[in-house]
Parts: C-alpha cells; sequence; structure tokens
C-alpha cells in the first residue's frame, strides 16, 4: 500500500532520513510537509498513544509568539533562535517586524534540512535574517559564525529564544552551565525564554515519551519543575514566573490548553549581566 502522505522535502546531502529527528517530527505534529516517511511513522505511532502532543506543538508556538512580542515591547530588536526547527506557523521573524519592522533574526539548527527550508522563506530580507548551521551545545561557536556577527550586535541586548530545545540534552551533558555559556555572551538587559517538557503532571507519560525518543537523533530528558527552574538561576523572572505553557501572559484571542492537556512549563528571563558586574 502507498504511503497517502505527500512526500516530504528531498533530502539534502549528509541527512540520515532512516532516523526520525525531533525538529522533523515537531513539523509533524504542527501539520508541516517538511517530514519523512519515517518522521510520520514515528508521530502517528506517539499521536495515537499520546493525542497531547499535538496540543503541546501548538501551546509552545504560541507561547513563543507572546514571548517574542514581550521582548519587542521592552526594546529588543533582535533575536537568536537556538534550535529553531524547520519554518512553521508565526516564525520568529514575522512576529517581531509586526512590532519592529527592522528587526534582526537569526535561526540556529544542527539540521541540513532546516537551513535550506529556512533560507528559502528568509531570501526576502537576506541583510537581516540569517540561519546558522550549528549546534546548539557549541555556544562559543554558534555566536562566532559570521551569518551571526553580521546581523546580530552583540553588545545590544538580545532575545535569546531555547524554545523546546532543553529537554533534548541529558544532565550528563551540562544543560545548565550551557545556559549560563549562552548568558555569558549575552548583553545586559537581553532576555531569555525558555519552554521545557516536565514529568511532574504525567510521569508515566513523560518516562514513555522519553524512551521512544532514545531512538531519535535527539534523544533527551524531562524534568520536573524544580529541575527547569534552575535554568532560570542567573536572571530575573519576569512575571507570571514559571508557568504551564497555556498560562505565561495568556491571551483571549487563543486557545487556552490546560496543564492535564499539555505538560511543558515556560519562563522569561532578563538578564543583567554576571553578579556583581
Amino acid at each position: 500500500m502507498s504511503d497517502p502522505t505527500p512526500p516530504g522535502p528531498s533530502a539534502p546531502a549528509g541527512v540520515d532520513t532512516t532516523v526520525p529527528s525531533a525538529a522533523r517530527l515537531y513539523d509533524y505534529y504542527l501539520d508541516g510537509k517538511n517530514n519523512y516517511a519515517v518522521d510520520r511513522e514515528m508521530g502517528g505511532r506517539l499521536l495515537k498513544a499520546m493525542p497531547e502532543l499535538k496540543m503541546a506543538a501548538h501551546a509552545n508556538r504560541l507561547f513563543l509568539g507572546r514571548a517574542v512580542e514581550f521582548m519587542a515591547a521592552q526594546g529588543v530588536d533582535q533575536f537568536v533562535d537556538i534550535g529553531s526547527g524547520l519554518p512553521t506557523q508565526e516564525p520568529v521573524h514575522e512576529v517581531a517586524r509586526r512590532h519592529i519592522p527592522d528587526a534582526r533574526v537569526v535561526y540556529v539548527d544542527h539540521d541540513p534540512v532546516v537551513r535550506v527550508h529556512a533560507e528559502a522563506l528568509l531570501a526576502d530580507r537576506p541583510e537581516i535574517t540569517g540561519v546558522v548551521l550549528g549546534d546548539m551545545r557549541e555556544p562559543e561557536k554558534v555566536f562566532r559564525a559570521d551569518d551571526l556577527l553580521s546581523r546580530i550586535d552583540l553588545n545590544r541586548p538580545v532575545g535569546l529564544l531555547l524554545i523546546a530545545v532543553l529537554h533534548f540534552l541529558k544532565d550528563e551533558q551540562g544543560p545548565y552551565e550551557l545556559v549560563r555559556r549562552y548568558l555569558d555572551r549575552l548583553a545586559p538587559g537581553s532576555y531569555i525564554a525558555i519552554t521545557h517538557l516536565e514529568r511532574d503532571t504525567h510521569p508515566e507519560r513523560a518516562d514513555y515519551l522519553q524512551q521512544m525518543y532514545e531512538s531519535t537523533s535527539s534523544p533527551g530528558q524531562i524534568r520536573g519543575r524544580d529541575e527547569i527552574a534552575r535554568f532560570f538561576t542567573d536572571v530575573t523572572l519576569v512575571e507570571p514566573g514559571l508557568v504551564h505553557l497555556a498560562d505565561w501572559r495568556p491571551r483571549d484571542t487563543q486557545p487556552y490548553y490546560s496543564p492535564e492537556q499539555v505538560w511543558g512549563l515556560a519562563g522569561v528571563g532578563r538578564w543583567d549581566g554576571p553578579a556583581g558586574s
């Protein structure tokens, strides 16, 4: 029987289409087309067992938009989206430019598929929007990339976006130290937005999801609230603090997903530089 799902993108050189990708699974949850048969097969199995994953993906995108709008309202006009994934609804540059027409945005991801499709999407204003093919575990390389430095002024505040990526790092990979390494490269007055799946609401479902992602290109670790709060140790959380995705500055114009439906936490913090600086 043939696969009735439209074919995904052609694979750039070096991309293994036999292993599911976290970025392409996320695209699948969002009803995107930039995924392969292996992603659709695994994504279909996951949604059958955990249909809330689709709601989580949409709630995550809605939070991202609200966080970017909040930062823009504080005067931030340049953004770096780490582990951005494939282009999808309401990308950061479109949200930011509704408030600041010349906002600068750089997307960072390790997946060559992301770069190919993002560059096509961003072709209209390449001087202020770009893509860096890089590993989020290497902030030093990311922030030395010409495609970032030609667009982002690191002497001025930046909106750093770590959206649904830190749960793809296990504790032995040093995720808390990694966040601090990112912050140390930002000017005072910058902001950081983080979302992270949490295990307290449905620990058994969190364990199942974590186990399933072991077979993808991005295995990880789902954490509890106290563990997630540690990512904000060096910043000042803005109101309402670390809350479930849909509870961060909700809007009547957007759908609301309860913590039972969407077990992820979100927060935005302000970076004022190292203590004592």
